[in-house]
């Protein structure tokens, strides 16, 4: 060895160094340095990652260290912004410059140094939203080797439809001889067998389902004239001269379409596309216009407008006049006939990839023995691939899941979950695994196998940083960080840290008492068993489908309803798929589902889904905008003396349209480089510094009730645009040292203000006021109002989506909420439940889908599906009040219900 080699740097990475002990002779191995130690921490200095305070910590390698702290403390911008961004970005580096390329990349972290940290891998705590070709089986990676096994392993069929056995000749690339007709064929590829490609469906593409047109929604009020709109494609999809093109066509329009005759009727629904020639008169005009136009019946005009659509927006346009059923060709297996024909023991591809994961893995052992000798190591090696990821999937109580589910159907949870066994099937050793809220949408039961998942990462060497809520999780940590005290600025701090014990005993930890035992969430009292009722009573009958059974129940009205149960269990079906859906059909005065068969909500007008999809699709959406707060700030910006001396109206000060917008960042506050292979770099726009807005805002000034203290960089931006409008002679004459607590501010100021500044500071302005005092009361105090709500988590969007509800009265309103306590801390759940007691004191009817036990706990009235998930559940197991749930020996919920009440 060289004397170069003998004094290698002591930052030598552990897989390097586990590689060169696996192969050193005693000789090498001595030469290793005996100072070397091993890092014990990742040392973080100086964290500025949003709200983080400079924060400077060490955060124990090869240890499961939990992230503790209330909504917008700053967990995750420490977990993600800065572990897990610098670890993924020094990884990706050591990559070739074409290969950078090709990957998504996150920029440097703002953080002065970060020292060992590891290669790292992110499960975030919003998966994507799959596309229509994912399903279970896809975004597990099963189906890929379930189709090797089909492609290898299966009796394939010749053209002339004749089966022949099993042979190694598919592997080998050479034809199969037919033992039938004699004819020689090649059996297919893995590739040829996917549904997304060559193995689709003719008739679907593959994805299972046809729309077809559901003509009883054509003509919704057949009272109505063709004059009057009663035809709604031609309302919604079409131009509305269509009804006089109907009338050359030799249909009356001035006559209730029920009237009409069934020849003028199927002119209407089917007529054909003919040209006929009209004059048309423009609306605010008196001359006529003639015109060619061609004829779109109602059927046609749907049509038409399907051809068209490019996105989801505009399907949703289309989707009201549709029907999906299983296409009749594949029978909704997605597969064509071709991929169908070939079997292993009698089954096809398509109804291997029926079976829930627990039947797969009942079958898979049953292949070997069924083929030749020759044949069964090949079998041996693909079905071995498929053992750990079944494991890991069972082993996070996914077993009940079916591989052909489509993947848009299965809840964030369980989405999380998939992504979770991806990235641990592959037994890395070093690496840094940071899971975002791994608990979403797990009942008590299922915590264990989580928890198994994340000591099976430690045992393999690798190091776990989780950002979570639930105590259960936490408790099981070896070392927790506590960020806060409290939101946006008033979190970015870390105030307690240590062993369980150590943050028990902190008396500055807000999770300790919780962890501890001492502290529950206890907000209200639930409604006595007797008087459930006493407001009235939802009634909802249900036929079989999917896994889950035919359901009779009973929702009481004005309460608080939580629907609970193990993942599988048929919440979301009873939920959404059959209370929402039926309701929404019933308002909207349409056909409910098919397996809906009776629902009778008497009083009940509206229902509304508050789930934590995020809000807005781009920066341009803020708290600010989806609140309205910023359309009142604009017009009372408008009545000030400089804005009408300039003839600014409220339009002007927008930043989407407005002329004080930004002109270099079109009022996006931030701009993108390209700089090559190094990922994109978003920077905010070196002109307005993320403000959006341009100089010329700054100078319409409104006076505010006290004082505020402006942030560095509103302060650097007041400053230039004071000596920019005394360059013009327009300056308002106010010395610079008054800028750190100022009187007035303008409009782009106001949006660096948190909703409780501006509450203070605008407190004049009534309906700015109301509005804000709402977001407050919702526990969002801590957002600014010019925060992009992409970026919320999805119990912040959950909460700000409610704010417009939280004024008027209820009494016609269902509110259905999926899982809010997603992404919540016991206070926050706590603020959260006092949300959902208001909207009952409004009138409002509440129903909830959730796991989480301090929700559970302070319900009125709980309908516990079940008992198991997929085939074993689909049941409701008990109704009634969480006391008679917890007695209730069948319930898994209630096991672990009656220790929370008991604590």
């Amino acid at each position: 060895m060289s004397k170069h080699e003998s004094h290698s740097h002591p930052a030598t990475n552990r897989a390097a160094t586990a590689t060169s002990a696996a192969i050193a002779t005693p000789a090498t191995t001595a030469a290793i340095p005996a100072t070397f130690t091993e890092p014990e921490a990742i040392e973080v200095r100086g964290a500025r990652v949003h709200n983080l305070k400079n924060l400077s910590l060490d955060v124990p390698l090869r240890q499961l260290v939990g992230i503790a702290g209330v909504s917008g403390s700053g967990k995750s911008s420490l977990a993600l912004g800065v572990l897990y961004a610098e670890g993924s970005r020094r990884y990706l580096e050591a990559l070739s410059t074409y290969t950078r390329r090709r990957i998504s990349q996150s920029g440097r972290a703002a953080v002065d140094e970060v020292l060992h940290v590891p290669a790292a891998l992110a499960l975030r705590q919003r998966p994507g939203v799959p596309g229509v070709h994912s399903t279970f089986g896809t975004s597990t990676e099963l189906l890929n080797h379930l189709r090797l096994m089909f492609s290898r392993l299966a009796s394939h069929r010749c053209p002339h439809g004749h089966a022949n056995p099993p042979t190694l000749n598919v592997a080998l690339e050479q034809p199969i001889t037919c033992c039938v007709c004699g004819e020689e064929f090649y059996g297919p590829g893995a590739e040829e067998m996917a549904f997304n490609s060559g193995g689709a469906c003719q008739t679907c593409g593959g994805t299972g389902v046809v729309r077809t047109i559901d003509e009883s929604t054509l003509i919704p009020d057949p009272t109505l004239t063709l004059d009057e709109g009663a035809v709604a494609p031609w309302r919604q999809l079409m131009w509305s001269l269509m009804a006089q093109v109907a009338g050359e066509m030799g249909v009356r329009t001035d006559v209730p379409y029920q009237d009409l005759t069934d020849e003028e009727k199927e002119i209407v629904l089917h007529g054909p596309m003919e040209k006929r020639h009209i004059l048309y008169v423009p609306k605010n005009k008196d001359s006529a216009t003639e015109l060619d136009f061609t004829y779109y019946s109602a059927v046609n005009t749907v049509k038409n407008a399907l051809s068209k659509v490019k996105d989801e927006k505009g399907m949703a346009r289309v989707a009201k006049f549709l029907c999906e059923s299983p296409c009749p060709a594949c029978h909704g297996t997605r597969l064509s006939e071709k991929v169908r024909g070939s079997e292993i023991d009698g089954l096809n591809l398509a109804q291997v990839t029926a079976f829930t994961l627990d039947e797969l893995r009942d079958w898979l052992p049953t292949v070997a023995p069924w083929l030749p000798a020759d044949m069964r190591p090949m079998c041996d090696s693909i079905t071995a691939e498929m053992t750990e990821p079944i494991q890991r999937l069972e082993q996070l109580g996914l077993g009940y899941l079916a591989l052909d589910r489509a993947s848009d159907t299965l809840s964030n949870g369980e989405r999380q979950r998939v992504a979770l066994t991806r990235a641990v099937r592959s037994r890395t050793t070093g690496v840094l695994y940071v899971l975002d809220e791994p608990s979403i949408g797990l009942h008590p039961a299922n915590v264990e196998g989580l928890l198994g998942v994340m000591d099976d990462l430690l045992a393999d060497g690798n190091s776990v940083v989780m950002v979570d809520h639930d105590v259960a999780v936490l408790r099981h940590a070896n070392h927790l960080i506590e960020i806060g005290p409290g939101s946006g600025a008033d979190g970015g701090r870390v105030i307690a840290q240590g062993s369980v014990a150590d943050v028990e005993a902190n008396p500055a930890s807000r999770i300790g008492p919780f962890l501890a035992g001492t502290a529950k969430v206890r907000v209200r009292t639930p409604v006595a068993a007797e008087h459930l009722f006493d407001e009235g009573v939802i009634r909802l009958k249900t036929g079989a489908i999917h896994t889950v059974h035919p359901l009779e129940v009973r929702i009481p009205k004005g309460r608080l309803t939580v629907v609970t149960g193990v993942s599988g269990s048929g919440k979301t079906t009873l939920v959404l798929e059959s209370l929402v859906a039926g309701l929404k059909a019933a308002t909207a005065g349409t056909h409910p589902p098919a397996h809906v068969h009776d629902l009778d909500a008497p009083g009940i007008a509206r229902v509304d889904l508050v789930d934590a999809t995020p809000i807005g699709v781009n920066v341009r959406s803020t708290v600010g905008t989806y609140s309205g707060v910023l359309d009142d700030l604009r017009r009372e910006f408008a009545k000030l003396p400089e804005a009408k001396e300039r003839g600014l109206k409220a339009g002007a000060f927008s930043y989407n349209t407005g002329s004080l917008r930004c002109p270099t960042c079109d009022g996006t506050g931030q701009i993108s480089l390209d700089v090559q292979f190094l990922p994109d770099v978003d920077i905010p726009c070196p002109d307005c510094r993320g403000s959006r807005y341009s100089k010329d805002a700054y100078a319409i000034q409104m006076a505010i009730d006290g004082e505020v203290t402006l942030s560095a960089d509103a302060e650097r931006e007041r400053t230039a645009s004071h000596e920019t409008s005394h360059e013009s002679g327009t300056a308002r004459h106010q010395h610079a040292d008054d800028f750190e607590s100022v009187h007035t501010l303008s409009l782009p100021e106001v949006l660096t203000l948190t909703v409780d500044q501006a509450l203070v500071a605008l407190a004049h302005l009534k309906k700015v006021r109301g509005k804000l005092e709402i977001l407050s009361n919702l526990g969002l105090g801590y957002l600014t109002l010019g925060e992009a709500t992409p970026a919320l988590s999805g119990g912040e969007a959950q909460r700000l989506k409610l704010a417009s509800e939280m004024r008027r009265n209820q009494d016609d309103t269902l509110f259905v909420f999926d899982e809010p306590t997603i992404g919540l801390h016991p206070l926050d759940v706590e603020t959260l439940i006092g949300v959902l007691q208001n909207l009952i004191e409004h009138g409002a009817t509440v129903v909830v889908i959730e796991h989480d036990l301090d929700m559970i706990a302070n319900a009125d009235y709980l309908i516990d599906m079940g008992p198991g998930g997929g085939e074993q559940g689909g049941r409701i197991v008990v109704e009634g009040t969480p006391a008679q749930v917890a007695a209730c020996p069948e319930s898994i919920t209630g096991r672990y219900l009656a220790r929370e009440l008991e604590a």
